[in-house]
């Protein structure tokens, strides 16, 4: 017989970006304090949310699926109510509605601290849309209401702050103007508030998230300042951020990285294609020359720096020696980490007027190359670590291994520690014996 006194259950499945998953995050919070408890198996939910990615054609395709395998849920519990969020709910609004009926609420990017309102509706068997934007005439707002810090929870190591959202590039691929609208920054006194927060609550390294993180500015803060500011907090250990766009990076900020001890030598830097036309007809508003002086100087002022980036390949009219030169940046940058991707148009983007002229089978056979080279150039870079001493920041035990606790370097390489001391958010010092498939071995010195 059911336990009438039982919570609810809620379940969040999240999609796409670092931005997505510290917005699912917020919407746990806020499903706690609402009552909650949280489950991973759909059978046993009261509440599903998907959160969505639309910046590729899979993710939201993916999303649709999901929803429809849902609707056998709901036939057996008709009380579950089912929520799309996100990219894809900001995209497509109503016509989710219109097309899943198995959907209750659809919420928009800007709209996640209404969710209460439209848990409320749904309850009463009221289905609701909301997509509004909050107000765009200034851009500085504390998007994030203060009076929510206190309710976000520390779980690990690490915490992601969102310091913007949005971003004013309209890169011709690129949705997110649309799916999170132009520009904001945070202002600069929230942000640190949360961080200080989140650092008495147990964080050790701080992710800082936003579309275009370097080109945050508000109450006369430049991003540099504001960098500098969370790196000097008391009890920080580490401090990452993600994604800066390379028309806002400056050397002055590689000298800040190459020159604070709490901000962690690793960089996500897209270059997106190696072929200057590519590059103009995606208004990515750099060369290939600028973006390989950036990483020049990077390398230069920082020698150990772990570099990661984003790919595409197959863009509109894209030949295959301009893919070439996609490779040449590739193997000059040695990226530790790529993510490349075949294009797909996006709805009410630039690019999408243009014809997707290059075949399937070309996209595929360019990205298999793409994904070769990155093995072998992330073989050779954790080789080249063995007999190193380095510092791991650990962040959870290891899922199929007795014993072991794995962790990140600065440079976020993967390593497993073999002791079963360790215990989530230790900073030490191991020398690495190993290389795995794709990670490394360390053994415990101090």
């Amino acid at each position: 017989m059911p336990d009438a006194n039982a919570k609810p259950k809620a379940l969040i499945e999240t999609f796409g970006c670092q931005m997505n998953e510290h917005d699912s995050q917020r919407m746990r919070e806020i499903l706690l304090q609402e009552g909650y408890d949280f489950t991973r198996a759909p059978e046993e939910a009261d509440f599903i949310l998907l959160n969505s990615c639309s910046v590729r054609e899979a993710p939201e395709n993916k999303i649709y699926s999901m929803v429809g395998r849902l609707g056998e849920f709901k036939k057996k519990n008709p009380k579950l109510i089912i929520a799309v969020a996100g990219c894809v709910a900001q995209q497509e609004g109503k016509r989710i509605l219109q097309r899943q009926k198995e959907v209750d609420i659809v919420m928009g990017t800007d709209q996640i601290f209404h969710l209460p309102e439209l848990l409320a509706q749904a309850r009463q068997g009221k289905r609701a849309v909301r997509t509004a934007w909050m107000p765009r005439e200034q851009k500085t707002q504390n998007f994030i209401p203060t009076e929510e810090l206190a309710h976000f929870e520390v779980r690990g190591a690490s915490a992601g702050l969102a310091i913007t959202k949005g971003c004013d590039n309209f890169c011709s691929f690129c949705i997110v103007p649309a799916t999170r609208g132009r520009l904001v920054s945070r202002e600069w006194e929230n942000i640190l508030a949360e961080a200080k927060l989140l650092i008495e609550k147990g964080a050790k390294e701080i992710l800082l998230l936003g579309q275009n993180v370097n080109s945050y500015q508000a109450g006369g803060v430049n991003f540099a300042r504001l960098l500098k500011a969370v790196a000097d907090l008391k009890g920080l250990r580490r401090l990452r951020f993600t994604s800066p766009h390379p028309n806002d990076w400056s050397p002055a900020l590689t000298d800040l990285m190459a020159g604070h001890p709490m901000i962690c030598p690793s960089l996500h830097l897209p270059f997106q294609a190696g072929a200057d036309r590519i590059l103009q007809k995606m208004r990515r508003g750099h060369s290939q020359a600028q973006y390989l002086e950036q990483v020049a100087y990077l390398k230069e002022k920082i020698p150990h720096i772990g570099l990661s980036s984003d790919i595409i390949v197959g863009f509109p009219s894209e030949t295959e020696a301009e893919f070439q030169e996609t490779i040449q940046v590739m193997r000059q940058a040695r990226f530790s980490q790529v993510y490349a991707f075949k294009y797909s148009p996006r709805p009410g983007t630039k690019a999408d007027s243009l014809p997707d002229d290059v075949p399937p089978r070309v996209k595929q056979e360019r990205l298999s190359r793409v994904l070769s080279l990155f093995e072998s150039i992330r073989e050779e870079i954790l080789l080249a670590t063995l007999g190193q001493k380095l510092e791991v920041l650990i962040d959870q035990a290891h899922p199929k291994e007795q014993g072991v606790m794995t962790g990140r370097t600065g440079s976020h390489l993967p390593v497993a520690v073999l002791s079963p001391e360790l215990r989530i958010g230790d900073l030490v010092l191991v020398e690495i014996t190993a290389k795995r498939a794709h990670s490394l071995e360390g053994r415990l010195l101090a």
